[in-house]
């Protein structure tokens, strides 16, 4: 496939992605990831208990909330606080971001501990839950490692990243910026651990129904930009304060 995208890219090319790891001074664990020219800054804090619900029971529970500065995109959003109440975009994608973090976390490890890994988009331009997923286990991996004693069992099983495929003008494309994504005939976003197992695939079709064989090259060409990504987030991990 030779087709060059808008921004130059080939269609199995992820945009540029850096993962800036301890932005925030205070925060047990925290990165800043960029994707193209989208934003995320991930803050993972530990707190000593867990939901009411899972008090006695010897586990912990690591969770995620998400949101959208109002000028991360071209027009201001307003505020979800101002509104009132969260909206379902948010409340689909934090949960999608708790669960993959959740389903590398031997949460009897952690013993009775919380950890919740906030994800706030400074700028967004496509892919902003799966930048979140990919820069929240740094965060998260960042914050056990410095809160965990050295004796401790490493509660992380895996790594997890996640990117964006789909189709665009009859073309499988790997990690769509806005421009493309908001023309896309299909759009799907896929999280995976770096044992090659799936965590969560969402493949919408926008304009026609998929086959199988699309089907299969979407999810051959998101692992491969996953790949990719596990080793920037494992450099970034490696050149870590306290690392």
């Amino acid at each position: 496939m030779t087709a060059v995208r808008f921004d130059g890219r080939a269609h199995a090319a992820l945009r540029p992605v850096t993962i800036e790891t301890d932005p925030l001074q205070y925060a047990e664990g925290s990165a800043l990831i960029c994707v193209g020219n989208t934003r995320v800054l991930c803050a993972a804090t530990i707190e000593e208990k867990v939901p009411p619900w899972l008090r006695g029971q010897g586990r912990g529970w690591v969770t995620a909330e998400y949101a959208m500065l109002p000028r991360a995109t071209q027009e201001r959003t307003q505020r979800e606080a101002a509104r009132g109440r969260v909206g379902g975009r948010t409340h689909e994608i934090q949960r999608l971001i708790g669960r993959a973090l959740r389903a590398v976390t031997d949460l009897k490890l952690l013993g009775e501990k919380s950890v919740i890994v906030d994800c706030d988009v400074l700028q967004a331009d496509g892919g902003t839950r799966t930048a979140a997923i990919t820069g929240a286990y740094v965060a998260l991996a960042l914050a056990l490692r410095r809160h965990l004693s050295p004796a401790a069992k490493w509660p992380l099983g895996a790594q997890i990243a996640a990117v964006s495929v789909g189709y665009v003008d009859g073309i499988a494309h790997l990690d769509l910026a806005y421009a493309e994504d908001s023309r896309a005939e299909v759009d799907m976003n896929i999280a995976m651990t770096d044992a090659g197992a799936y965590v969560e695939v969402q493949g919408t079709a926008e304009t026609r129904p998929f086959d199988r064989a699309q089907l299969d090259e979407m999810l051959a060409l998101g692992q491969a930009g996953i790949e990719r990504l596990f080793d920037i987030q494992r450099s970034a991990l490696e050149s870590a304060r306290g690392g």
